[in-house]
């Protein structure tokens, strides 16, 4: 597709996903009024599973999604199990080009108003250097859509991809000295020399790590646990996520939310868009 040509369909998939196509012309204030609040701490597991990647994210203002992508020739391909894969479901057509032309209609925003950035965790399942270096060459086309990382310094962007999955693509992100994403890493790497940087995330498994389901009272030396990871992660200024956390709809899910809310731990992982909107609405504060 020519620049020019590309561009174009940008500008129109952006004013659609903007909702600005829509708008009377008595309401085209509102084009400069800050949109609703974002939901920093809401992650999207396996957003491609929803019927409308990223956009019905969008629509229940998450802060972070995922994205597990395979490497097919040099396409992108985005599913879960090889035999999911479809030529038409591309990294490209379902999140980069939705993002930058949502980021260019909200001028320079993922939410109208507010500054993000976007998480995009991209779990990568299969070969992590060679998917990695096709992934790198893709991000390209979007620089300026994508926090960057240029000679030691951290240039902030729309969008933060992290990227997750197979862990040969560590060594080719730490070899380069400009890179658009950052590495998802795992318990392992707190308190270590890998920089907030190249680091900025600490993601893991929780039944490999914590016995509670959310029924009955967290035990104390798991809420000592949990917190003391949140605390070095923080003091290191990193993140963290946990997977594999409840996820049916009820109070043991309620309270192992709140938990990890209470101890500070920055991305609550989920399937059920509407119902981590709604606990994180009753919960957070504005």
């Amino acid at each position: 597709m020519a620049l020019t040509t590309r561009r174009r369909a940008l500008t129109t998939l952006g004013a659609a996903l903007a909702g600005a196509v829509t708008l009377p012309a008595a309401r085209a204030s509102a084009e400069n009024a800050r949109g609703p609040r974002p939901l920093w701490h809401a992650h999207a597991h396996n957003d491609y599973e929803h019927p409308r990647p990223l956009l019905d994210a969008l629509d229940h203002r998450f802060g972070s999604v995922e994205a597990d992508i395979h490497l097919v020739g040099d396409r992108l391909l985005v599913a879960h199990d090889p035999v999911d894969l479809d030529p038409k479901r591309t990294l490209e057509s379902l999140y980069l080009d939705p993002l930058a032309a949502r980021v260019e209609a909200n001028r320079g925003s993922v939410y109208r108003g507010w500054r993000g950035p976007l998480r995009l965790l991209v779990d990568i399942k299969t070969e992590g250097s060679s998917t990695y270096l096709e992934l790198d060459r893709h991000l390209k086309r979007y620089r300026h859509l994508f926090t960057t990382y240029a000679h030691g310094r951290v240039h902030p962007g729309p969008v933060t991809a992290v990227i997750s999955g197979d862990g040969a693509a560590r060594a080719p992100m730490e070899a380069q000295t400009v890179r658009r994403a950052f590495y998802d890493g795992r318990l392992t790497d707190l308190g270590t020399l890998a920089p907030a940087s190249f680091v900025p995330l600490i993601s893991d498994n929780w039944t490999l790590n914590f016995t509670w389901r959310g029924d009955g009272p967290f035990p104390e030396a798991e809420r000592r646990k949990l917190r003391g990871i949140v605390d070095t992660a923080h003091a290191h200024g990193q993140r963290v996520r946990f997977w594999a956390t409840p996820d049916t709809a009820g109070p043991a899910r309620d309270a192992l939310w709140g938990e990890l809310l209470a101890a500070g731990v920055d991305l609550l992982n989920t399937d059920d868009l509407a119902g981590l909107e709604a606990f994180l609405d009753a919960h957070e504060r504005p």
